[in-house]
């Protein structure tokens, strides 16, 4: 008997498990047009390229050794008869392959093996999947949330639940074992028509198998070969959460724009599962935007992912549809943001998901990409979700004051305010500050628009005489003094103090320029400098036992930062993730002395 396979049996290695049965087989005859599909998806690194290569080679060692003739038949195929083998053009070539040589063809696609009987060619259909001694949920546990598997090194497992989890070692797992994994999740993705190959170029493959959420990379993209798992652990619905009334109603009647943020891992991507499935139970229509599609949601909610590769091309088709709610997971890029606020302006109820470590940093990532009057039309509300519950939820309301802190009426200007959804507190506003768009932690009021004016006065003067080392200091409300060298206050203020002017007119500041060396002088008089140590998660502000168990006041410059006590033994450790830490910290990378005074 002769047989003629198609690309489809070759590539998920049917084929050569075909050969190794009792079928009597003389010879063997693989189309030109075969081998150079095959060729060139393993030249662009595609992984149905390297498995067909693996494939093709393993066809010849059962030939060799069963003694069967192998036969190549026709041209090489050109590179438009490659790029339209998606309109049927390859697999003419291969059915004519077949009836030219009287011989039967082996396949496992559907619609070949419809057309080749249509045609009266004689047709093997295999559907048959190779045996793997280990498929990618044998290394799954009922509370595994994900398996990372590296060639040589070793396959981990993150065993718990979001926000609570450790990472456990499984065992050794050599190349040949992750490949013939990896070629096992893409045949079965190929076949299954629940699962997905989202993405496949060369050196990295994403694919939706069923719940899995699988990445495949190869070198040289990678320095080994790994193959990365993600699976949901549990499926919650809003009821498992601690959702407050005042929320839910929230969620119910008045949200449309929702970012649900939180840090990797934190569960965000359970929560939008649980909200989706709440709107939809209420009789609302719910699709979804994902790349790759790896939520776990009911039949009756669609998954859309990138058409053509582009979000926004799948935002054109969300407008015809016209859902209630979309859910967007994992907005990263630009256009991620933009589709999410074309859609939401269009009227459509959105609901995003967002990497950020804390609910405020969600809109940051808004900042610079829309216009910064239009955020609150966009988002109403932020759902911070930590350890897998709602750690804090925001809203926003877009309104025309005085910021917080200012005491001029002529500095009144739109403020996007940003409050805490049950305790109504004020706790960040976002307006404009010059040619900046800032966000100001209410509770440091003062402190906080003074810094910030400080900042503005030392960018402006740094962007217009180049190479000046400034510092500035709010005086009052309507004054500021400026520290630069001897040498450069001529040029600062100019002849007939033309410059220095101009400047106090554009900030609408009365300004004051001294010598760098008077800055700070008479005010640090009575401070002490600290010395900072740097631990892994904690700085430690070393003041002295003087200091023990005294409030003290801590300084970075001649900025005020906080009030704090100081331990028994004269030293003072703050958090790095907290407020103060950050403080801190920022105060530290832009060189800023420490010091410390009695409160």
């Amino acid at each position: 008997m002769k047989y003629v396979p198609d690309t489809s049996v070759i590539v998920d290695g049917r084929f050569s498990e075909f050969l190794s049965g009792e079928e009597e087989v003389e010879e063997i005859i693989i189309p030109e047009a075969v081998l150079g599909e095959i060729e060139h998806q393993a030249n662009r690194g595609l992984a149905i390229g390297t498995s067909g290569m693996k494939e093709l080679k393993e066809i010849r060692r059962l030939c060799k050794e069963r003694k069967i003739e192998l036969k190549f038949w026709g041209t090489r195929p050109t590179e438009m008869l490659i790029k339209g083998a998606k309109l049927g053009e390859m697999d003419n070539i291969i059915r004519e392959c077949a009836l030219s040589n009287n011989a039967t063809l082996v396949t496992g696609d559907h619609v070949q093996k419809e057309i080749a009987e249509i045609k009266g060619i004689p047709v093997i259909f295999l559907e048959e999947r190779r045996e793997v001694d280990m498929q990618i949920e044998d290394f799954f546990t009922e509370d595994t949330m994900s398996v990372h598997i590296k060639a040589d090194v070793g396959a981990y497992a993150k065993i718990g639940r979001p926000g609570n989890f450790s990472l456990e070692y499984l065992r050794r797992v050599g190349y040949r074992e992750v490949e013939e994994i990896a070629n096992d999740i893409i045949e079965r993705a190929r076949r299954d028509r629940k699962s997905f190959i989202e993405m496949d170029t060369r050196g990295a493959t994403v694919v939706q198998l069923r719940e899995y959420r699988i990445a495949i990379t190869r070198p040289p993209f990678s320095d080994a070969m790994e193959i990365t798992a993600v699976r949901p652990v549990v499926k919650l619905k809003m009821d498992d959460y601690s959702i407050t009334d005042k929320l839910m109603k929230r969620i119910d009647e008045r949200a449309e724009g929702i970012l649900i943020s939180g840090s990797p891992g934190a569960g965000k991507s359970t929560f939008v599962q649980a909200i989706a499935e709440h709107y939809a139970a209420k009789g609302k229509i719910v699709k979804t935007m994902e790349k790759p599609r790896d939520l776990v949601l009911s039949d009756e909610i669609t998954q859309y992912t990138a058409l053509n590769g582009e979000m926004a091309a799948t935002g054109d088709i969300l407008l015809l549809v016209r859902p209630d709610y979309t859910i967007f997971d994992e907005m990263r890029t630009t256009d991620d943001f933009r589709v999410f606020s074309d859609l939401r302006l269009a009227g459509v109820g959105m609901v995003g998901v967002v990497h950020a470590t804390r609910a405020v940093d969600a809109i940051q990532r808004f900042i610079g990409r829309v216009e910064l009057g239009v955020i609150p039309q966009i988002v109403d509300t932020i759902i911070h979700i930590s350890g897998g519950d709602v750690e804090s939820v925001l809203t926003l309301n877009y309104t025309v004051k005085v910021p917080s802190g200012m005491n001029e009426d002529d500095l009144a200007r739109p403020v996007i305010e940003v409050r805490d959804l049950n305790s109504e507190k004020l706790l960040y506003e976002i307006y404009s500050f010059g040619e900046q768009v800032v966000v100001v932690p209410v509770e440091e009021e003062s402190n906080g628009i003074y810094h910030l004016a400080e900042r503005e006065i030392e960018r402006i003067i740094k962007k217009r005489y180049p190479g000046t080392n400034v510092k500035a200091k709010v005086t009052g409300s309507n004054s500021a003094s400026i520290y630069v060298s001897a040498s450069a206050i001529p040029k600062i203020i100019g002849k007939n103090g033309k410059n220095i002017a101009r400047l106090e007119e554009e900030l609408g500041l009365s300004l004051n320029v001294e010598p760098m060396e008077s800055f700070g002088a008479g005010n640090q008089k009575n401070r002490k400098l600290v010395n900072v140590e740097m631990h892994k998660k904690t700085v430690r502000l070393v003041v002295g036992e003087e200091f023990a168990h005294k409030k003290v006041d801590i300084y970075a410059d001649n900025r005020q930062l906080f009030v704090s006590t100081v331990s028994a033994n004269g030293y003072k450790n703050i958090r790095k993730s907290t407020t103060n830490g950050k403080k801190i910290m920022e105060a530290i990378e832009r060189g800023e002395p420490i010091y410390v005074d009695l409160h």
